[in-house]
């Protein structure tokens, strides 16, 4: 089985008829996911390639059921955009905005903790089941079902290292981008939690970044409650100090979120650390082989 997405979800596009939107809903469409409607204010009654659009969330609700909303707003409105999709009853929201102010996020925070609802980003290039469902923006052809869950802080790195397990015959249950912003909806423990309690996931592979402390606490959450195979690579080891590389919530401030910091906590939470991103499908083939002794 999958997590939070399957072939049978349907999602809504907010500003689908946006040059990004209408680009990445097509897309998402020709891999197999069911795209059912999308949100423009004052494009209502139009469409993008046979999609309806509708001039806002609850009418697209009242219209076509969807259980899924993946955003392509601009900055200023993504925050309303989110939360206008919380009041229309969706409960799985994948924002792929970057930028959002900070404090629109806070707000929007208190409101999906609150109400329950599952925020994948912002920031972030979405989440994908292979052969099931892609809502965002990946390239679907290099994902390939299997058993690895995959969290990632980066787009990019999340499909290199979905490529290299592809590569090498192994392939993935579920993967997603958790976002690069400094407040996203949903961390690595809530994942980690997911992927724990799914039968088809047999390992993990956690993509992680300098700054912050969310793979320290990922590890403390390991040590406790996982006990599947888990890897992991962090990037930003030859980053300068105190200069911001491009995620936001990319910054180390004194001794507190360097690549050393996140290596030896996970490492102490039984942890495969993978250093070199050229080797993760390699190492993880091959550990999981003579370490475990999966039937690969």
């Amino acid at each position: 089985m999958a997590i939070a997405v399957y072939k049978t979800s349907r999602v809504i596009v907010q500003g689908i008829t946006g040059k990004e939107g209408r680009y990445h809903a097509l897309a998402c469409r020709d891999y197999g996911t069911k795209v059912v409607g999308g949100v423009t204010p004052g494009k209502g009654g139009s469409d993008v390639d046979g999609i309806p659009v509708f001039n806002t969330v609850e009418e697209a609700v009242q219209k076509t059921n969807p259980n899924v909303s993946l955003i392509f707003v601009p900055p200023p409105f993504a925050a309303d955009a989110i939360l206008e999709a919380v009041g229309s009853g969706i409960k799985i929201i994948v924002c792929i905005t970057e930028g959002i102010p900070v404090l629109d996020m806070v707000k929007v925070k208190r409101v999906i903790e609150k109400e329950g609802i599952i925020l994948i980003g912002p920031n972030c290039p979405g989440i994908i089941t292979p052969d099931a469902s892609k809502i965002g923006i990946m390239p679907g052809h290099i994902f390939k079902r299997g058993s690895i869950g995959i969290i990632s802080r980066s787009g990019t790195l999340l499909y290199e290292t979905a490529d290299q397990i592809s590569k090498v015959g192994l392939g993935q249950s579920t993967c997603l981008g958790i976002g690069g912003d400094p407040i996203v909806g949903t961390d690595y423990i809530f994942w980690l939690e997911r992927f724990e309690q799914d039968p088809e996931t047999e390992a993990i592979m956690i993509v992680g970044e300098i700054g912050g402390d969310a793979e320290e606490k990922a590890a403390e959450y390991i040590k406790a409650h996982v006990t599947k195979p888990v890897f992991a690579f962090v990037a930003g080891a030859s980053a300068p100090k105190g200069r911001r590389m491009g995620h936001a919530g990319a910054i180390i401030m004194g001794k507190k979120g360097t690549v050393e910091s996140k290596y030896n906590a996970l490492k102490e939470a039984g942890v495969h650390i993978i250093e070199n991103p050229g080797y993760i499908g390699e190492t993880i083939y091959k550990t999981l082989k003579d370490k475990y002794h999966f039937s690969i």
